[in-house]
């Protein structure tokens, strides 16, 4: 194929820009984390009596956690209340300008107000404060502007101020909207730690998907539809073979007195006829691991998959009061979305 020098020109023009396109979205990328970074940073100077009162105040609420805004900060609002929600904390969102049209109706004799504003000024803002105020509800404030109306009438002010928004225009709430999600995040793990929130009371509101799972789900919920492969001592190796094969989980226990003396996996089987040329009088004791790991039926499902992991192992024997009573595979823990 012939090229003139005006089709290869224009190619490496065409090239070029491309990469300076992409250094470019990456740059602009990293300067974008670079900037909001610094700004939730400088957050720690912010925190001060104001921010410790309101977390006393609330702990010692009898009602709810009203969180409202307008605009991004609406948005911000919610997610702080999903949190809170989540972390034992009663919260609802109230948008600002159905507040004014009605909704103030949610707000309760006990109830805390979070009103979360960078400004401070926003006509709705200026507009319904007086109105919470006059319910007799404490107000705290999540605000870049103290010296604002929201930051002058509000009892609490947790000061979200930034130099400037990530945004090249300084327009667009960037880092404002960043460090009013990290005020409200802050202010849920303080309250969840005075309030003594354990992983236990995390999986009450967690219950569903993996996360749930790994809070609740113990190994008895696991080897409940599973066989019981066991073989004793003396057991021949053929009829262990057809243990191991006929219950389909990789391995077998080998078991006295209904305690665990042993166990024999895939592995074993495979490494004994490597080693052997006759396998007839062969027993399970003969090719058994001794001390194999075991877990207790009343472990949660990730501790097996840790010590599974730790072991690089793939199947743990379970035990009850000391005694043999089933087998977790990795597998079973994938099937439940525990990896």
């Amino acid at each position: 194929f012939l090229f003139d020098i005006k089709d290869i020109t224009f190619f490496l023009i065409v090239k070029l820009n491309l990469l300076k396109n992409k250094n470019t979205i990456i740059d602009i990328a990293k300067q974008t984390i670079i900037e909001e970074s610094k700004a939730i940073a400088n957050l720690i100077n912010f925190v001060n009596e104001d921010f410790t009162k309101s977390v006393k105040y609330i702990l010692a609420s009898k009602g709810r956690v009203i969180v409202t805004g307008i605009g991004k900060s609406a948005n911000i609002a919610t997610k702080i209340v999903a949190t809170l929600n989540s972390t034992g904390t009663p919260a609802i969102f109230m948008h600002a300008a159905d507040a004014i049209h009605g909704d103030l109706g949610n707000i309760q004799k006990n109830d805390v107000v979070i009103c979360i504003s960078n400004s401070g000024n926003t006509p709705e803002i200026k507009v319904l404060v007086p109105l919470i105020k006059n319910y007799g509800n404490k107000i705290v404030a999540i605000t870049g502007n103290s010296e604002s109306f929201l930051g002058k009438n509000a009892d609490f002010v947790l000061n979200s101020f930034v130099e400037k928004e990530a945004c090249p225009n300084n327009l667009a709430p960037t880092s404002s909207t960043t460090a009013q999600l990290v005020i409200g995040d802050a202010l849920a793990v303080c309250l969840l730690e005075k309030n003594n929130f354990s992983s236990k009371d995390f999986a009450k509101y967690h219950p569903g998907g993996a996360l749930g799972k790994k809070l609740y789900l113990r190994v008895q919920d696991l080897i409940s539809n599973n066989e019981l492969p066991m073989v004793k001592p003396n057991t021949p190796i053929k009829d262990v073979i057809i243990e191991i094969s006929k219950k389909r989980l990789g391995t077998t226990a080998v078991v006295e007195n209904k305690k665990i003396v042993g166990i024999i996996t895939d592995g074993d089987l495979r490494r004994m006829l490597k080693d052997n040329s006759d396998i007839s009088n062969l027993l399970a004791k003969d090719i058994m691991g001794k001390n194999p790991k075991t877990i207790s039926v009343d472990a949660m499902a990730i501790q097996a998959l840790e010590t599974m992991e730790n072991n690089n192992i793939t199947q743990i024997l379970v035990e009850d009061n000391s005694k043999y009573v089933g087998v977790v595979h990795l597998h079973d823990l994938l099937k439940e979305g525990i990896f």
